[in-house]
């Protein structure tokens, strides 16, 4: 390989070149946005550059959907309108009715939502395990039924760490699928599939697209065989016959979003990291969830795993609900939110915002937990805004101790 190669297969040069080519009509440094529904035919099923419809390809799209495939290190992409139809795709790619499904207990709660309200009234079953006992999860699998085995790591919004490798033996072994949620690492800091995966899903939504402003997921394969066709191929079928496409204006903004994933990914993993070592001095914060911490139990794997610990901090109150919620209702800098992964950093309360679909059952999220999604802005401005909502906390806590 020359060093010219070498160069081009560099994370951030990847970001911007990969799929990204000048415009070969007018030499336009960014490629167009090919806004069209359909394309003129040279002839009956005469096709130019393969495109006939926007819902089959768009060149906008097929551009987006190779510069994520380089950078997840995958052998095709599939970009779709959310994150959750991206994942409903490979779910109805791959799957068969009566099949069972090996589910991560801690992950998003519009995952578990999916998988049991929707494809379970489809004959699909799935058993929740500890993502962190890979022993847990080889006695979930059930022999002769079990076609895939999901996870989300770091995950949602506990943030355990799975071990992407040993997840992808028990799959193997049981001739299942694995399929990782990358959404919280982002391919700058963990590529599932050179770990054993065969799949790896996105909301686009989130860092990849970077500045809130777009709604996306994508669908990375792996080169594997199963079913009797390639993942690419039952991927690629659904995307078309089931039609939750990407928009090209929506492709082009995560395109946008995705050549400044690596800046924007440093700066992200620097703030959190500096703000869970700030909590953990906090006599208001019971427990700080961030796998760069040393004292996570998942530090170790993390390291050895990926290239950086992320931008989500999780945190409980010990002072409970009362103090979580007046936390989280109290930042400025910090906005309420049910999204993470922008520039700009947010709040969420998990328990009934972003995970309501599991209040009463044993996936519930703990009432006195927050999560931040951690932003790029100067990170002293940051911990002045969390004081504030730690004044708060206390605030609501003694209020609740003289009830």
């Amino acid at each position: 390989m020359s060093a010219s190669e070498k160069y081009l297969h560099s994370f951030n040069t990847l970001a911007i070149h990969a799929g990204q080519a000048p415009d070969p009509l007018t030499g336009a440094v960014i490629p167009p946005i090919y806004q069209t529904s359909t394309f003129v035919q040279d002839g009956i099923n005469v096709l130019r550059n393969g495109h006939e419809y926007s819902r089959g390809s768009n060149p906008t799209r097929n551009g987006f959907e190779t510069q994520l495939t380089s950078l997840e290190a995958g052998h095709a992409g599939f970009a779709f309108a959310s994150g959750i139809a991206a994942e409903d795709a490979l779910l109805r790619a791959v799957l068969e009715p009566g099949d069972h499904i090996v589910l991560g207990a801690d992950g998003y709660g519009g995952t578990n939502r999916l998988i049991n309200r929707l494809h379970g009234k489809w004959g699909i079953s799935n058993t929740p395990v500890d993502i962190t006992d890979l022993s847990a999860v080889a006695a979930a699998v059930r022999p002769g039924a079990t076609a895939l085995l999901w996870v989300e790591t770091p995950s949602n919004p506990l943030l355990g760490i799975a071990d992407i490798s040993g997840w992808a033996k028990i799959a193997k072994a049981a001739g299942a699928l694995l399929v990782v949620d990358n959404t919280f690492a982002t391919p700058f800091l963990q590529r599932p599939l050179t770990l054993g995966a065969d799949a790896v899903v996105h909301s686009t939504t989130k860092y990849i697209g970077g500045h809130s402003d777009v709604l996306g997921g994508a669908v990375i394969v792996a080169d594997r065989f199963f079913r009797g066709e390639t993942l690419a191929q039952a991927v690629g079928f659904q995307q078309f016959a089931g039609g939750a496409v990407a928009g090209p204006q929506d492709c082009f903004l995560a395109a946008r979003g995705l050549k400044t994933l690596g800046l924007r990914m440093e700066r992200h993993c620097s703030n959190a990291a500096a703000i869970a070592e700030w909590l953990l001095r906090r006599d208001e914060v019971s427990v700080v969830l961030y796998p760069g911490l040393e004292s996570h139990p998942g530090h170790a794997l993390a390291k050895s795993q990926s290239n950086g610990f992320g931008g989500i901090v999780s945190l409980q109150f010990a002072g409970g609900e009362a103090a979580a919620r007046a936390f989280a209702e109290s930042t400025e800098l910090f906005a309420l939110s049910v999204s993470l992964g922008g520039v700009e950093s947010l709040v969420c309360y998990s328990s009934e915002m972003t995970h309501a679909s599991v209040i009463g059952t044993p996936l519930e999220v703990p009432k006195n937990l927050v999560r931040l999604s951690v932003g790029v802005e100067q990170v002293e401005d940051l911990i002045a805004d969390l004081e504030v909502g730690l004044a708060a906390a206390r605030r609501a806590s003694l209020v609740v101790a003289s009830a």
